[in-house]
């Protein structure tokens, strides 16, 4: 027997013996009991029916009681993983020595010069650079983030944007992680930081063609909703207000075409778009509409010569391709590029001189489609694996036969592709590095397809070590996230490894709620559809247990944000498929959260969740808001975390839900909050403290099934 055959028995025994000798580990802290919070009945009324929230005092950020239990909860959750901490620290290093500390993105050109992000060794920040007329030219540091975030415990530097003759740069900086962002304006022939800061944005501005107009859009400051378009002109003291999105339900940005011809105000909600124009040339002219907002009509627009070209539904689920005249853009002007098609969804366009770059997404896969403008000759980039993510990439210029896209897959790192449309050669530009003993050939990606409790065909996208064997006993992590169209593409990750090579099959369950499958496929999980997509996770565990890759005792959910909403309502649903689950910023006190108008992004997601004061939904959200159906049950062992500056999910959410959770709960199982004091939806900001987090929800998983190693 050969060296290879040799080592490649040996990890397969390794793997089966983490798979076989599990057993059950307690985390329960000796001498320390959970927090007592006080119940504060309060009265919630609506429609008639009378909701009584106990904890709906934890609301009070500025409470100092308030503080002060999200403090014991986490001193109890410290003390609950102390068990864990040498695993953590063991999972933090390797997941940290995967990494190529001193690395580099691929430069784009634009304008003359190649821009490019680089890291250095042992820093946290990005150093975004950029070098004239070649990458071999010397290099001109634009933001050196790590000298800029010293003294913050959180910093964020976003959105930036070259002036049209290369010399002055706006960014936007976050040092609170409320995503209030301000921006700066950088002289970079001098290097002087302009006095104008700017508050209360998005982060993002536009620069006119004539280098002295910049145009961005600010945020109301309780709702955080991205509601006015602003100029600003370098060296006077008040900005000028362009446009007011006074619906509620709408917000607003502003951008710039690709041909440069154009400044571009877009209002959009879920359910409709409408864009305005402005020649760029022009910064103290009007915008125009193209084409009045009506609900139900969506719509995006790219410029390229004498037309838009726009991506629709107009009469087209899945969406289809016109164009219209630049003069005549209103939608009875449109014309049928590429048509409407039951089976495949039209995600979006990149329009080159000679060619058109269409993503598509057909049984769930994406795809790229290249259209010559003269010939009507079309091709399809050729993608080999069975379960992958591309996209298209950084392609600033119009005059290139070079397509950029990225690809990856659950055992290909993210790797950088130019793809030459007219000969199909492609060249691969840089692959991610993974450091150590990293062999894709070790590992099995494969698609499964789960069957709904309606008879609907669920996709799973799922990766393993090679070597498990299906008897039942495999720890098995699922994750899932469900909502607004998103989908979350099979993409390579290296701190997976940390767990796929203690044994864990990951899988991905592209329920109902996302658009892996077209757009029917997002709204069947969506308003008074939505339990789809909670049933759909389920329907996917209970298939991974019944073809034997796992079991009750060993399979672990996890997801985030409005996947931490999924989390939620299958524990409620069906707890016992569960060892273990991690809600991260889980948003779970639907009803509540969407009858106040005051929070950030209530008033914009009516048509995702429905409205509440609506009976009709209000009934439904209330039928599965997971905070509102906490019973006598029992609950898998839990780790739920949030940030306590979070603009995304209130932190009070996952605290109440928590409370709730350990007042009903009849099990033993152990229940964990973790709030970050100085973080908010993402987390920490630098590259290597995410990875603690990181490491500390594996190290759950992993203490829970008896690997501690």
């Amino acid at each position: 027997m050969n060296k290879i055959k040799k080592l490649s028995f040996l990890l397969a025994g390794i793997l089966i013996t983490f798979s076989a000798c599990k057993k059950q580990t307690s985390m329960k802290p000796e001498n320390m009991t959970p927090p007592d919070v006080e119940k504060k009945p309060k009265e919630l009324t609506l429609h008639g029916d009378t909701r009584v929230d106990n904890y709906y005092w934890l609301n009070q950020r500025e409470n100092s009681e308030v503080i002060d239990y999200l403090k014991a909860e986490n001193k109890y959750t410290k003390a609950a993983l102390k068990p864990t901490e040498p695993l953590q620290k063991k999972l933090f290093k390797e997941m940290k020595s995967r990494i190529k500390e001193d690395d580099q993105s691929v430069p784009y050109e634009k304008n003359g010069y190649y821009y490019y992000t680089r890291y250095e060794e042992g820093k946290e920040y990005p150093i975004y650079c950029r070098k004239k007329s070649s990458p071999d030219a010397e290099e001109e540091i634009l933001l050196n983030v790590n000298k800029m975030a010293k003294g913050h415990d959180f910093y964020r530097a976003s959105g930036l944007s070259i002036s049209p003759n290369n010399k002055l740069l706006a960014y936007g900086v976050d040092t609170v992680s409320r995503r209030k962002y301000t921006i700066y304006i950088k002289n970079l022939e001098t290097g002087e930081t302009y006095s104008d800061a700017i508050p209360m944005t998005t982060g993002y501005a536009v620069w006119a063609n004539d280098n002295k107009n910049l145009f961005y859009t600010q945020k109301e400051e309780q709702t955080l909703r991205s509601h006015k378009i602003f100029r600003h002109t370098i060296g006077e003291n008040k900005d000028q207000e362009i446009y007011h999105e006074d619906d509620a339900t709408f917000s607003t940005s502003v951008s710039k075409s690709k041909s440069e011809k154009y400044l571009v105000i877009h209002s959009g909600s879920t359910m409709a778009d409408e864009y305005r124009f402005l020649d760029a040339d022009k910064p103290m002219g009007d915008f125009k509409i193209l084409q009045p907002r009506e609900r139900g009509l969506e719509y995006s627009a790219s410029h390229f010569g004498d037309h838009f070209y726009i991506v629709t539904n107009l009469e087209a689920k899945n969406f289809r391709l016109m164009k219209t005249p630049v003069d005549q853009t209103s939608k009875e002007n449109w014309k049928e590029v590429i048509p409407h098609r039951e089976k495949v969804f039209l995600e979006g366009i990149e329009i080159f001189k000679n060619y058109l770059v269409v993503e598509e997404r057909k049984e769930g896969l994406a795809q790229m489609r290249i259209r010559n403008w003269e010939s009507g000759k079309e091709h399809y980039v050729d993608f080999k694996e069975e379960v992958y993510s591309a996209r298209i990439s950084v392609n600033p210029e119009f005059d290139t036969e070079t397509l950029r896209y990225s690809y990856s897959s659950l055992t290909t790192p993210r790797s950088t592709y130019d793809y030459n449309m007219n000969t199909k050669a492609k060249e691969l530009l840089k692959q991610e590095k993974v450091l150590g003993d990293f062999d894709p050939a070790n590992y099995k990606t494969k698609r499964l397809w789960a069957k709904a409790d309606d008879g609907k065909k669920v996709p799973m996208s799922i990766v393993y070590r090679k070597g498990i064997e299906l008897d039942g006993t495999n720890p098995t992590l699922l994750y899932g996230y469900g909502s607004y169209g998103a989908t979350m593409d099979p993409y390579f990750r290296s701190t997976r490894l940390s767990l796929l090579d203690r044994g864990f099959v990951f899988a991905i369950a592209h329920v109902r709620g996302s658009q892996y499958l077209g757009r029917e496929w997002y709204e069947d999980g969506k308003l008074l559809n939505k339990k789809n997509t909670f049933k759909d996770f389920n329907d996917c565990a209970e298939h991974l247990i019944k073809k034997n890759y796992t079991s009750p005792e060993h399979l672990y959910a996890m997801g985030g944000s409005a996947g931490g909403l999924l989390m939620g309502a299958i524990v409620n649903m069906q707890p016992e498929l569960y060892n273990g689950v991690v809600a991260a910023v889980p948003f779970v006190d639907i009803v509540t959260t969407m009858l106040d108008e005051s929070i950030p992004l209530t008033t914009s997601e009516f048509d995702e969740w429905g409205n509440p004061k609506k009976e009709k939904y209000y009934d439904y959200m209330l039928s599965y808001s997971p905070y509102d159906n906490v019973k006598e049950q029992e609950y898998p062992n839990m780790l739920v975390t949030t940030g306590l500056h979070d603009s995304q999910v209130q932190y009070w959410e996952p605290a109440k839900w928590v409370a709730k959770l350990r007042d009903k709960k009849t099990d033993e199982n152990v229940l964990l909050l973790h709030t970050n004091l100085k973080a908010g939806h993402g987390g920490a900001s630098g590259r290597f403290e995410a990875l603690k987090e990181t490491a500390r929800e594996f190290a759950f998983f992993l203490y829970l099934e008896g690997i501690t190693k």
